[in-house]
């Protein structure tokens, strides 16, 4: 029996600044990834889509980026493990105070952006990022890269991992997603993306850009909902996935 989550990262509008379809996209995923107030989101954006997830029967996760509130999170920044550490734990104490108020678990902590990709490759940024989630809950799952440093390290530090593909992102021949900056780094095309995304669930395979047959495993596909595209797309990849006989469900029923 095929099992797999559904995630997508909300939370990230702040003050006057809406972004992205949360009250659609919720309707659709299984777990949602909430901003922290470092990258994007503010407290009363994290109250009310805490409250949202709630309603809606989804998990909620803490998505923890660089304090880099006007280039998204997206720009790589340099800060030793002990700050990254702190980053993390910082953000997941804002959440939590959240969780609480609503009486919502913690399911898992996923970085964002920069911090993600780089935690993917750099070890010593990876274990600042694991040893920060297990020092404030061990019980926190660590959604990371399929493949990545930071689902060793998660190993590592005592935490349940959880690995991540993208539906609609191109991955090289080691396994790592195609930078944006690059030309195909984004997939286009619903029916193709949706294609990809049903071999990685059900046969642990997907194609590089280069053509290579990349081995993967895939827990939790992260699904964008941040136009009425996105939404319609993420609409469509769970009807998909259901109909070839996949349930899907949160990722703390499934590692």
């Amino acid at each position: 029996m095929y099992k797999v989550d559904l995630n997508s990262d909300l939370g990230e509008s702040f003050g006057a600044y809406t972004i992205g379809l949360d009250s659609q996209v919720v309707q659709y995923v299984s777990s949602v990834n909430v901003a922290c107030g470092y990258h994007a989101g503010d407290p009363l954006v994290m109250d009310k889509t805490v409250a949202a997830a709630k309603a809606a029967g989804v998990a909620v996760g803490a998505h923890p980026g660089y304090p880099d509130l006007m280039g998204f999170g997206r720009r790589n920044l340099v800060c030793t493990p002990a700050e990254a550490k702190a980053y993390v734990q910082y953000q997941m104490g804002a959440l939590l105070a959240f969780c609480a108020a609503h009486g919502v678990p913690l399911q898992h902590v996923k970085p964002h952006g920069a911090l993600y990709n780089m935690a993917a490759k750099d070890e010593a940024l990876a274990a600042g990022i694991a040893e920060g989630i297990a020092s404030v809950d061990k019980n926190v799952i660590l959604l990371g890269l399929a493949g990545s440093k930071l689902l060793s390290a998660g190993r590592a530090a005592g935490l349940r991992v959880a690995s991540e593909v993208f539906a609609d992102r191109a991955y090289q021949a080691d396994g790592s997603l195609v930078p944006r900056s690059k030309p195909g780094a984004v997939i286009h095309d619903a029916d193709e993306a949706i294609a990809r995304t049903v071999r990685m669930v059900k046969e642990g395979k997907v194609t590089a850009i280069t053509g290579e047959e990349v081995t993967i495993e895939a827990h939790s596909i992260c699904v964008h909902g941040d136009n009425p595209d996105a939404v319609e797309f993420v609409r469509r990849i769970r009807a998909k996935l259901e109909a070839e006989g996949v349930t899907i469900a949160p990722i703390a029923q499934i590692v």
